[in-house]
């Protein structure tokens, strides 16, 4: 089968979505009856390319001030798609919310269904793109292809449709999220002057859904002795309306304890995660939570929601926490640092929670849905 999937969100630093892009495409290419050809938004691959750092964007800054921009790239990349897509490829797959036109058989990920849920936290411009062709490419779609049994359920009942029209293919985990020595990442250790199993960490692009606020709060509340001996340090992204945090988040870091470090390498992301005492993940919604499956196979503990897909992917492994509860994150987190067999207790747990997830279970999960809408 030769499949064109839109791998154009590569082009931007790999959070959520360019994550699931880059580890299925990889993992795709181990099928054997499939062709893969990535479509970039300007051309054709066959390579995954190199992986981009914050600050890149195919538009300028002063090509995102002119009115219509969008939509004119969005134009150009349909007569892209055009010039090679119908006439080479026997299913489109769109790994995102709004696919391209395409006369042939197509496929969608609908990873989640956050703009129902918390359109304060999309951009009012993408949130008005969104409105107006999720629906659209729903309906274009053979198959949707979901991270969770979650999200297939929920996006059943809002737009109606059958359960055979929807395809769980859960997400895996990368080789390079795994237990680790101290001495393994001593120098990601030194370069962040914390040491293994001492601090706390967040992970997740800095906007409001992640519900941040909450991990700042109950860290707060811990002992001064334990705040500055278990540092909370945070991952991610500036994301949209992230100035809401702003005063919560200054307060926290002027106290010198809670770090941001940004946007960081993958691998580097790697070796801090597998030396945090615990992963802090309280979203308030999530179609999966990729970061609650790393930390896990990274042989860390992880205190989460109980919200939304969060208890389908850390099942018994997870120490659960409502999204307002500080004083219940704070207990949490208290536990994780004075009972060592608790902590030993969810490590074991989460490494055996992390083994039913991987990249080739999503990938062989995907080309059925391929070969069942090709074949049908």
């Amino acid at each position: 089968m030769r499949i064109a999937l839109n791998a154009r969100i590569l082009q931007a630093p790999r959070t959520g979505i360019g994550q699931y892009v880059a580890e299925l495409a990889c993992a795709l290419s181990r099928e054997p009856d499939i062709e893969l050809s990535l479509f970039h938004g300007w051309g054709w691959s066959e390579a995954l390319p190199p992986a981009a750092m914050p600050g890149y964007s195919r538009l300028s800054p002063l090509l995102r001030q002119i009115p219509g921009a969008y939509q004119a790239r969005r134009w150009i990349e349909q007569k892209r798609f055009d010039q090679r897509g119908a006439r080479s490829v026997d299913l489109y797959h769109e790994p995102s919310l709004w696919p391209l036109a395409f006369d042939g058989p197509t496929v969608i990920t609908l990873h989640d269904l956050t703009h129902l849920h918390y359109p304060e936290t999309q951009p009012p411009a993408r949130l008005r793109e969104i409105e107006r062709r999720v629906a659209h490419g729903v309906e274009q779609a053979q198959l949707i292809l979901t991270d969770s049994q979650f999200i297939a359920n929920e996006a059943r009942v809002y737009f109606g449709l059958p359960a055979e029209r929807f395809v769980v293919a859960p997400l895996g985990v990368a080789a390079r999220f795994h237990p680790r020595s101290a001495q393994d990442i001593d120098g990601v250790l030194k370069a962040h002057a914390v040491e293994a199993g001492e601090y706390f960490l967040c992970v997740g692009t800095l906007e409001p859904r992640k519900n941040l606020s909450l991990a700042l709060q109950a860290h707060a509340q811990l002992p001064e002795s334990l705040r500055q001996r278990y540092p909370l340090l945070i991952v991610g992204m500036a994301g949209w309306q992230r100035e809401q945090l702003s005063d919560e988040l200054s307060i926290a870091l002027a106290s010198g304890h809670v770090c941001l470090l940004g946007y960081l390498p993958d691998e580097q992301l790697a070796q801090l995660l597998s030396g945090a005492r615990a992963l802090i993940f309280p979203s308030l919604y999530e179609g999966f939570g990729l970061p609650v499956l790393e930390a896990m196979a990274s042989g860390v503990p992880v205190i989460t929601s109980r919200r939304s897909a969060m208890p389908e992917v850390a099942g018994e492994a997870g120490n659960y926490i409502e999204p307002w509860d500080v004083d219940g994150l704070r207990e949490a987190m208290l536990r994780l640092i004075d009972d060592s067999r608790h902590w030993q207790a969810c490590r074991e747990a989460g490494l055996l929670q992390a083994g039913m997830f991987s990249w080739e279970r999503c990938a062989r999960e995907t080309a059925s849905a391929y070969r069942k809408v090709v074949g049908g």
